[in-house]
C-alpha cells in the first residue's frame, strides 16, 4: 500500500475528478442526478478564484483515489471567514485505511492558514461511517437544519 499524498487540484486533475464526482453524487444514501457539464463549469470557476477555496487531490502513488473541497465565506456568527468541507470523496477501494481521516486533518490546517475560524459540514442521513469520521475529528452536530433555495436553477 502507497502512502496518501494531498495536492492542490488544477486543470489538469479534471478529468478524475470529474469521475469521482460523479461517484459521489450517485452514490447512497444521497444519491442525486450528476450534471458533468455544470460540474465541469463549476471546477473551472471555482479554480478561477482562489477566494472561493480549493480542491486537493488525494492519491496513492500516482493513482488518484479521492478528493476534499473546501469553500469559504464570511459570518459574523463565526468572527470573519467560515467554511464547508463541501465534497469529500474516497474510492471504494480504498476506504478505511484512514484517507478520509488524514484529508479532513490537512483541510483544517490550510483552512486555518487561511485565516478560517470555523468549518461546518453537512452529512446524508444513513451515510453512518461519514458522520462517525467527522464526530471523531470533533465536529458537533447541533440544533439547526440546513435549508436550501435555487435561485438560478437550470
Amino acid at each position: 500500500m502507497s502512502e496518501l499524498t494531498i495536492r492542490e487540484a488544477t486543470l489538469r486533475d479534471e478529468a478524475d475528478l470529474l469521475r469521482m464526482m460523479r461517484l459521489l453524487a450517485e452514490q447512497e444514501p444521497g444519491k442525486i442526478q450528476f450534471d458533468e457539464s455544470a460540474s465541469r463549469a463549476t471546477f473551472r470557476r471555482f479554480l478561477s478564484l482562489p477566494a472561493f477555496g480549493r480542491v486537493w487531490l488525494l492519491s496513492e502513488g500516482n493513482l488518484p483515489v479521492g478528493y476534499i473541497v473546501l469553500t469559504i465565506g464570511f459570518s459574523f456568527e463565526f468572527h470573519g471567514h467560515d467554511a464547508f468541507i463541501d465534497e469529500l470523496y474516497i474510492d471504494v477501494n480504498f476506504r478505511r485505511r484512514g484517507h478520509g481521516k488524514r484529508a479532513v486533518e490537512f483541510l483544517e490546517e490550510k483552512a486555518r492558514e487561511m485565516g478560517v475560524n470555523a468549518v461546518h459540514l453537512e452529512v446524508d442521513q444513513g451515510n453512518d461511517s461519514a458522520f462517525e469520521l467527522y464526530r471523531r475529528a470533533g465536529y458537533e452536530a447541533h440544533d439547526r437544519f440546513l435549508m436550501t433555495k435555487w435561485l438560478n436553477r437550470a
